[in-house]
């Protein structure tokens, strides 16, 4: 499969970071702009090298991100859909590539290289936007790398990033403003040596505890973008009032069921209203947790299994996507198949489901083909778009965390 191509250089050592001042002079307006705000605690003796984690709702992410942190050279864990084009300047930078949802061998030497160096590495460990302002899965991995090299964890945690840039609607700026920030060492250079891995994985998990909108509701924060639940259906796709999946459509500030007809208004702090009849979910992250519990229910009976056929993109290197037309995708509790043909060979990828604790996936991307999931393997990355009638990404999505979590439980 994709035999004459070159892949990825992901053995390259990383590039010190360049371009601090010229970074910084470009986040600095979004800061500006939304009226941020910083709070440091606990950080008055934490010296570089250190363990940089974050919370990932928007781009604006990585502009506070740059702002807060610039006085420290950072390698950013970068996602190789962002080197497209770019390879050499995001490098420049300090970006290093990782392939999303994968056991990286080649990270842990990279790592070792930046923090000899006394720099810091900075990670995402959620791998992806939050698609609705609250805390995604996180790896069990970081406490074991804190104490692999010996280093402090310090977490940056930022507020307001979801309500003006949410994942499902990300094209506009809602002008929020009064965004906040915290950075926080939550395990100390003395504390990494006496901690055991469970333990800091138990304070990572606890620091990066968020939720955008309840955090909206109680800053008072109103959005009077008159188009503020467009896209809100992609994450919440399936009806509480009649059950139905794959039915809910949003226009304006309305997010309605076709099948049932029930409409639910957006209010400019962020809450639902059902416009006639019980309103089931008024917090939005309580609909999508509804939604993981139904996927939590098919999966134990059994039943859970999606398959489509699809067209597949490749990115095996950050020159450009490669076209490898249609092919076929299977997830079940086996994982994810993926089954194509490059130039008149047949090519089938696997990726267990005790290999991908989550899945990366994308609503409109690039608006190609509507939305896909992006399978990782080590070499190779697949940006894959189901061409069946109806069908939500959102529940692949959290099939895959709830698979995971379900044959951990069971011991396999």
């Amino acid at each position: 499969m994709l035999d004459n191509v070159k892949r990825f250089d992901m053995k390259r050592v990383p590039t010190r970071q360049h371009l601090r001042p010229l970074i910084k002079m470009l986040c600095t307006p979004a800061f500006k702009k939304h009226k941020g705000s910083i709070k440091r605690i606990n950080m008055d003796n934490v010296e570089a090298p250190f363990l940089l984690l974050g919370n990932h709702n928007a781009y604006m992410d990585i502009e506070i991100l740059n702002v807060v942190m610039n006085k420290y050279r950072l390698n950013y864990i970068i996602a190789i859909d962002g080197f497209i084009g770019r390879e050499w300047i995001v490098r420049y930078i300090g970006g290093i590539c990782k392939r999303k949802f994968t056991n990286d061998p080649y990270l842990i030497k990279q790592l070792q290289t930046v923090i000899k160096r006394g720099d810091i590495p900075m990670f995402y460990p959620e791998a992806r936007y939050s698609l609705c302002g609250t805390t995604a899965i996180i790896p069990d991995t970081l406490g074991r790398l804190a104490k692999f090299y010996n280093i402090p964890v310090v977490v940056l945690l930022c507020h307001g990033h979801h309500i003006n840039s949410p994942f499902w609607n990300s094209s506009v700026d809602r002008k929020v403003q009064g965004i906040e920030a915290e950075l926080t060492c939550i395990v100390t250079k003395e504390e990494v040596k006496t901690l055991s891995a469970d333990e800091i994985n138990k304070r990572i998990r606890e620091a990066l505890q968020y939720d955008d909108f309840a955090w909206q509701k109680e800053k008072g924060i109103e959005v009077t973008y008159p188009k503020r639940a467009e896209g809100l259906h992609k994450v919440l796709y399936q009806c509480p009032n009649c059950h139905t999946e794959y039915e809910m459509t949003s226009f304006g500030t309305t997010l309605k069921c076709n099948h049932c007809q029930k409409e639910w208004e957006m209010t400019t702090l962020g809450e639902l209203k059902a416009k006639d009849g019980e309103t089931e979910f008024s917090h939005i992250p309580d609909w999508y947790e509804w939604e993981r519990d139904n996927v939590r229910k098919e999966i134990e009976n059994g039943t859970y299994r999606f398959e489509s056929e699809v067209h597949i993109d490749a990115l095996p290197n950050a020159k450009k996507f490669i076209h490898m037309g249609k092919g076929l995708l299977i997830h079940d509790m086996e994982g994810f198949t993926l089954k194509g043909n490059d130039k008149g060979t047949p090519f089938e990828v696997k990726i267990p489901s005790l290999k991908s604790y989550g899945v990366h996936i994308e609503y409109e991307y690039l608006f190609k083909y509507g939305d896909c999931v992006d399978l990782n393997t080590l070499n190779d990355t697949f940006y894959v778009y189901p061409e069946c009638e109806k069908f939500s990404v959102t529940k692949i999505s959290l099939a895959t965390e709830e698979i995971y979590k379900y044959l951990l439980k069971k011991g396999k």
